[in-house]
């Protein structure tokens, strides 16, 4: 089992979503923790972490194996999602 941390930024993103995107983007999040690598996860090339695809949005983290954290940085459309 993994610890969530979720970045501010990525709390204000998702708040931001239409009320059925975010129930999907949280249920995503709450997986997680049970899965740090869903089927469907990628690992990025250009960066460091993960991606899941939900449609036109992708959540964006990273694992830390040894402490069992799973850390959400970026939530957002795809076209913004990989942007600095």
């Amino acid at each position: 089992m993994y610890r969530l941390e979720v970045s501010r930024s990525s709390h204000r993103q998702v708040g931001r979503l239409p009320t059925q995107i975010r129930e999907r983007v949280n249920r995503v999040i709450a997986g997680l923790a049970e899965n740090s690598r869903p089927p469907g996860a990628k690992k990025l090339t250009a960066r460091e972490g993960y991606r899941i695809r939900m449609g036109d949005y992708r959540i964006l983290y990273q694992i830390d194996d040894e402490a069992k954290v799973v850390t959400i940085y970026r939530v957002r459309s795809r076209g913004d999602a990989y942007q600095a």
